[in-house]
């Protein structure tokens, strides 16, 4: 019996339009339930589909920091949310529930 080997999915793979990089980032705001880090942890696996290096260099900040602050590990602040938003050209609007 051969063994079924199994890799790990990874959406950055996934997200090849802009339309579905928006999106996605639109359900992850949706389901985040309010927690900033898991937002920006959609923000980052949008960075990754389009590239990190080339993201940082457009949103005016080091990959490393870019990395840390899109891990979903810490919740970063809104003004580099806005900066990598505008980078990845996506805008947030807001919507009246």
């Amino acid at each position: 019996m051969a063994k079924t080997e199994i890799s790990r999915y990874d959406v950055a793979k996934h997200l090849r339009t802009p339309h579905e990089m928006a999106l996605y980032l639109d359900a992850s705001i949706e389901e985040s339930g309010g927690d900033a880090a898991f937002i920006a942890k959609a923000l980052g696996d949008i960075a990754r589909a389009q590239g990190m290096t080339s993201v940082a260099k457009k949103a005016g900040v080091s990959r490393e920091s870019l990395y840390k602050a899109l891990s979903g590990n810490r919740s970063p602040d809104f003004a580099t949310i806005l900066k990598v938003a505008r980078a990845l050209g996506l805008k947030l609007h807001a919507v009246a529930v």
